[in-house]
């Protein structure tokens, strides 16, 4: 009886002991990485979204999240490297922001999950499978960048007086230019526009076009979304000013900037979105059991100060239609 009472007592003693133990244990704290081919400046409203929306659903980073910021400053050849630091750092998943930063995570993880913040055309530059079943590691949310472009093109017809030639300022050509620029296309045709298509890739490569474009006498231009551009943002928001010649600008940070306008998707709630694709996959959904998304929001911002700057009066109709207008 003695040796029985003994064992149970010792049995009770290390079970209470590995329970202690156990709890003691401090659980893993999720690693979200977050990788732009941007620089933080220009990025800093999509990420401040992507962190309130982490925060309305229960995580503070750096008490149960972690995030780690990768940023290539436009720099496109940069990304690689840094999608396999992420790699590297083993991080439960990662979020991107466009298709060339999409495409080189893709390449250096095949088994991470990947969450695109936004995504021009993730089936036509062969991300995704489909929206529905977007295979693979790979989903998050669309901004039908194509599909929106024929209607920048109609509202800058609408508010500039006598439009008959428009150019378009871009960086690469790709699966998405191309789709964009048939879209334009279409668009011109029906406006009774001239299209004259000109490209940046690299700094001296901008100034040429831009230099170029005034020698063709258009009477608009309308800019394509890339992270090249994006990070020469000023110097062609100068460039309009110079020139007085109004424009249209791929998304509302340019128009914050002290661009003319811009008509499209809010891409400010896609990344706070995008926080929910991370909450489900960070408790178990993979990422192919989760459609891609679309949008929800659409935005046509004016800047009266920019118009003014250019000398545009822009008619009391597009106005009416503004959803925000900067005075």
């Amino acid at each position: 009886m003695k040796k029985t009472h003994l064992g149970m007592t010792l049995s009770a003693f290390l079970l209470a002991l590995c329970v202690r133990v156990d709890a003691q244990q401090p659980k893993k704290i999720p690693t979200i990485g977050l990788l732009s081919a941007l620089s933080p400046a220009v990025v800093s409203i999509w990420v401040e979204a992507f962190q309130r929306g982490l925060r309305d659903l229960g995580y503070v980073e750096g008490k149960n999240i972690i995030i780690e910021y990768r940023y290539a400053d436009g720099n496109v050849d940069h990304l690689s490297q840094l999608a396999a630091e992420l790699v590297r750092l083993k991080v439960d998943v990662i979020v991107t922001g466009g298709a060339l930063t999409t495409r080189r995570v893709k390449e250096a993880t095949s088994t991470i999950p990947i969450v695109m913040a936004q995504d021009a055309n993730p089936v036509g530059s062969g991300l995704v499978t489909s929206l529905a079943r977007p295979g693979g590691n790979i989903t998050g949310l669309s901004f039908m960048s194509p599909e929106i472009t024929g209607k920048r093109l109609e509202i800058l017809k609408e508010t500039v007086p006598g439009l008959s030639r428009v150019a378009v300022l871009t960086a690469e050509r790709s699966t998405t230019d191309s789709e964009t620029a048939r879209e334009l296309q279409s668009a011109a045709k029906a406006l009774s526009l001239k299209l004259q298509i000109f490209q940046g890739r690299h700094p001296e490569e901008i100034d040429g076009a831009l230099s170029q474009m005034t020698k063709e006498r258009v009477g608009a231009f309308v800019v394509i979304t890339s992270p090249v551009l994006s990070e020469n943002r000023e110097r062609i928001l100068n460039f309009a000013v110079k020139n007085r010649l109004p424009a249209t600008y791929p998304n509302e940070s340019w128009v914050e900037s002290g661009g003319l306008m811009t008509y499209g998707t809010n891409l400010a709630d896609l990344w706070r979105r995008a926080a929910i694709f991370v909450d489900k996959i960070l408790k178990g959904t993979k990422p192919a059991d989760l459609p891609v998304e679309q949008p929800l929001k659409f935005d046509f911002l004016i800047n009266l100060k920019a118009a003014k700057q250019i000398g545009l009066t822009i008619p009391p109709n597009m106005l009416a239609r503004a959803d925000r207008i900067i005075r």
